[in-house]
């Protein structure tokens, strides 16, 4: 029967036990040469002794608490056995370390046993509270490390769960909008109100099921916009013009969905629909600096109906679109990330994203 891989067996687990040993190596040099300087015997003697104990225990220790964790995250046995493979590993350690140190200086096997009350006891002291010491330690380093990560989780899925949350606010809003304006054409140009109909029918049919991921690519996003923008179109006509620039190498780029229609809502809503000629949406990618940056303008009637200078960046901007925007990207980037809104020279209104560069899945 072919079962599933268990985490405690991956290759990142297995680099941990080899880290362990590394620490334990260290730390075992350093008790030889404390009991070398003590004169307990010669440096390379005790090297040898202090080593082949720690190794050993290590190794028991290390390897068994993999073998009894079974599916347990924090990857170490519970209750008993707990301190059954401490003993164990103390045990084994001890008489396996002796072992090894006697064969190393010539000495008759388990020669501890005819030592001294006092220099047998110490040895058992010292194997027993370096092993207890060095085990503490590496329980506590990966119990810190299981709650972090479980930490990091529970806030990746606090995040998940504010996205999902904020798009779930915009998706109802951006369908409320449209149906309004398909009332409101119904009674003035009927056929032009079921062409809107079917555009907003094929628009839903082909966008609501992708709307259910945290994130999609660029060009998906830019689709998206291009839908709409032609749901639009229907109901003003000649009055609304766009333009839709994406370089090839950002097309993959993983984005929140429905991140750019509240700007493109916002722009045509403050923006054309007040001006009786209407005007032009661009939407462009770019990066900068390390970032993707995405501008939203257009030549409406602008944040101020008059300008008399280009006004500076901001993060002035209300409505519910723009809001929605500001918190998504406050979510999911934090302080990395920027949105700005500000008149230009000529007219009109642009408003810039900025935020780190996604990484390709």
């Amino acid at each position: 029967m072919i079962t599933e891989s268990l985490p405690r067996f991956s290759a990142q687990n297995f680099l941990n036990v080899l880290r362990h040993g590394l620490i334990t190596v260290v730390f075992c040099c350093l008790i030889g040469a404390a009991l070398a300087i003590s004169g307990n015997g010669s440096w390379s003697s005790q090297m040898v002794y202090s080593l082949s104990t720690g190794t050993i225990s290590w190794l028991v220790i290390d390897i068994g608490r993999l073998l009894l964790s079974g599916h347990k995250q924090t990857l170490w046995p519970h209750g008993l056995w707990g301190f059954v493979l401490v003993a164990l590993g103390v045990t084994v350690g001890f008489f396996g370390g002796n072992a090894i140190g006697d064969a190393w200086v010539g000495a008759p096997p388990l020669e501890f046993s005819s030592m001294g009350a006092r220099k047998t006891t110490s040895s058992i002291v010292i194997t027993v509270a370096a092993t207890i010491g060095m085990c503490f330690f590496f329980y506590s380093l990966g119990k810190s490390k299981h709650m972090q990560s479980q930490l990091d989780l529970a806030q990746r899925d606090a995040t998940e769960a504010r996205l999902k949350l904020l798009e779930t606010q915009l998706e109802p809003h951006m369908l409320f909008n449209t149906l309004a304006n398909l009332r409101a054409l119904i009674t003035v140009d009927p056929p032009r109100a079921v062409a809107m109909l079917d555009r907003l029918n094929s628009y839903l049919r082909a966008t609501l099921s992708g709307s259910r991921t945290l994130a999609h690519p660029l060009a998906d996003e830019f689709d998206r916009l291009a839908d709409y923008l032609e749901l639009m179109s229907v109901r003003m006509g000649d009055r609304l013009r766009y333009t839709l620039t994406l370089p090839d190498e950002l097309r993959e780029l993983p984005v929140p969905p429905l991140l750019l229609q509240p700007l493109v809502e916002n722009s045509i809503r403050h923006g054309l629909e007040p001006k009786v000629e209407g005007g032009t949406i661009a939407v462009r990618a770019r990066t900068e600096a390390g970032q993707l940056v995405i501008e939203v303008s257009d030549t409406g009637v602008g944040l101020n109906p008059a300008p008399v200078a280009p006004a500076a960046p901001s993060e002035s901007g209300s409505g519910f679109g723009l809001e929605q925007v500001r918190e998504r990207l406050a979510t999911m980037y934090g302080a990395q990330s920027r949105m700005e809104l500000a008149a230009l020279p000529a007219g009109g209104t642009c408003a810039t994203l900025r935020f780190p560069l996604p990484a390709v899945a």
